[in-house]
């Protein structure tokens, strides 16, 4: 399944390729952009490429649609978004983002999960989406609250990350509330 490209503005977003590979190892080696990840900072570039085969793989599957976040003037990935576990008899999935840390602040996220979320609504069909945040990344609540997703639950200790137990709060969109 080939991914169609969604233009947003200064962002696009399409399908990953090897050429992407230093940029996306750029996203995903960082300390700073993986804290509240659900894995460690990537630490060779052979991780960051098995991570991009797993990519592939699910997109060949056809359970886990994985856009780059393309930097429009810059011609580079600036980070990803993804969605997976798909319940299709349920018109839902969830919902991942990462954005790079020097990319943050700037509008990038919230134009690319603006154009994925009305993807997901108008060509996909989909009626909900999901995510679930580390509850210590407040940037990333506040960040979900205001594209319209409420806070459903906590999954206490849901995670262990480095030796680390996280809890994750689980947010929730009906996305007829997109605006």
């Amino acid at each position: 399944m080939e991914l169609p490209t969604l233009d947003a503005g200064a962002v696009r977003l399409r399908q990953l390729g090897d050429d992407d590979l230093t940029d996306l190892h750029a996203v995903f080696s960082d300390p700073r952009t993986m804290r509240y990840w659900s894995r460690p900072a990537f630490t060779d570039v052979e991780e960051t490429r098995g991570y991009l085969q797993a990519i592939h793989d699910g997109r060949a599957r056809g359970d886990l649609l994985q856009w780059g976040i393309e930097h429009v003037g810059e011609a580079r990935i600036i980070g990803t978004t993804t969605l997976y576990a798909f319940y299709p008899g349920q018109a839902r999935a969830e919902i991942g983002y990462i954005l790079g840390s020097p990319w943050w602040g700037r509008g990038h996220a919230n134009a690319a999960i603006r154009r994925i979320l009305q993807y997901a609504r108008d060509d996909m069909r989909l009626r909900r989406i999901e995510a679930d945040v580390d509850p210590r990344n407040t940037a990333s609540l506040r960040f979900a609250e205001r594209l319209g997703f409420r806070r459903e639950g906590l999954l206490r200790e849901r995670w262990v990350v480095a030796g680390e137990i996280q809890d994750a709060v689980v947010l929730g969109l009906l996305l007829r509330d997109l605006t």
